[in-house]
């Protein structure tokens, strides 16, 4: 959380908006938590919300409309003035929010990696030929795919708990999660290895969390930029800004990950592949400074240099 003074008019009542799975109800909590520090006289609130990415379980999420299902219901909640801010995974943001929308605040990341999770092997290069990992994220299967082409990739759907007793109950050799999430629910122990970033680029955003609220209401945006940290909302931008100029959705296999170098400038690294693991396209890029405006720029080199490499071909369906 960034430093300030508390500002002079706080709010008196906040609600927050958020899925009712045990992950976002922990994001909701955290950013709850933090608010109670800078206005402790505040009532805040959790509205919980199952929304329809969370009822639909029995298809892969990029064939009922993609991870915009998890952020609609919660966004009726802001138009209708039931909640005032909404708690959101920034990867299950869509790239474009409507106009009376906006998304003021990035909180700091949390650790951005994919993690294996195995009751039975090491990591994935232990696996057998054969052997079957789940994944919900057609990122992650295609560069699975790619890297480890004698494995067996499977959709698995479901909050973690769901997915992590699929795996203990046999229907799977290894799951592959985000770290974060893991980390956050206090599931660190189920972590047999963190994957490495060569090998399974993060999705855009993946570890930070991102706040929603209706445009216009700078009241609130002013209570919440305390929440806010610069250099994720930077690096953040250059991810999101790929995903953008590429029509970017979870029906492609897009990844995007962006770092802060010691000497200020950021690495951008960028890939897309096809689903089935055949081929991919990857680049990695260097901006001169370290804002937004510099973020968003190597974005959309980064989406330019992909399309160069003929990447057009996996984005048809976006």
């Amino acid at each position: 959380m960034t430093s300030g003074p508390l500002l002079t008019v706080s709010p008196e009542r906040l609600v927050i908006a958020s899925r009712q799975s045990q992950l976002a109800l922990w994001q909701a909590e955290h950013v709850k938590a933090k608010l109670n520090e800078l206005y402790p006289a505040c009532q805040i609130e959790i509205l919980g919300m199952t929304t329809e990415g969370d009822r639909i379980l029995d298809r892969p999420l990029a064939s009922i409309g993609g991870k915009g299902l998890f952020v609609k219901e919660l966004e009726v909640a802001l138009l209708e003035r039931r909640a005032d801010l909404a708690v959101h995974s920034l990867k299950d943001v869509p790239m474009e929010l409507g106009d009376e929308f906006e998304l003021p605040v990035i909180m700091r990341r949390e650790d951005p990696r994919d993690a294996f999770v195995s009751s039975t092997y090491e990591s994935l290069e232990h696996l057998p030929p054969g052997a079957r990992v789940g994944t919900s994220s057609l990122r992650r299967a295609s560069q699975v795919r790619h890297k480890f082409p004698q494995l067996q990739v499977l959709p698995l759907r479901g909050n973690v708990n769901t997915r992590l007793a699929k795996l203990d109950a046999g229907d799977y050799d290894a799951i592959i999660l985000a770290a974060a999430g893991l980390k956050r629910l206090g599931l660190g122990d189920r972590i047999r290895a963190l994957i490495p970033i060569d090998w399974s680029l993060p999705a855009a955003g993946q570890g930070a969390l991102g706040i929603e609220t209706l445009a216009g209401r700078p009241d609130l945006v002013r209570w919440l930029m305390p929440l806010a940290h610069a250099g994720t909302q930077v690096e953040v931008s250059a991810e999101r800004m790929v995903a953008r100029r590429l029509g970017g959705n979870c029906r492609m296999p897009l990844a995007a990950y962006c770092i802060t170098e010691a000497d200020g400038r950021l690495r951008l690294r960028a890939r897309v592949g096809a689903e089935d693991g055949s081929a991919l396209c990857h680049t990695d890029l260097f901006s001169g400074a370290s804002d937004v405006s510099d973020a968003e720029a190597v974005g959309i080199q980064a989406a330019q240099a992909l399309l160069d490499q003929g990447a057009g071909r996996w984005l048809g369906s976006s």
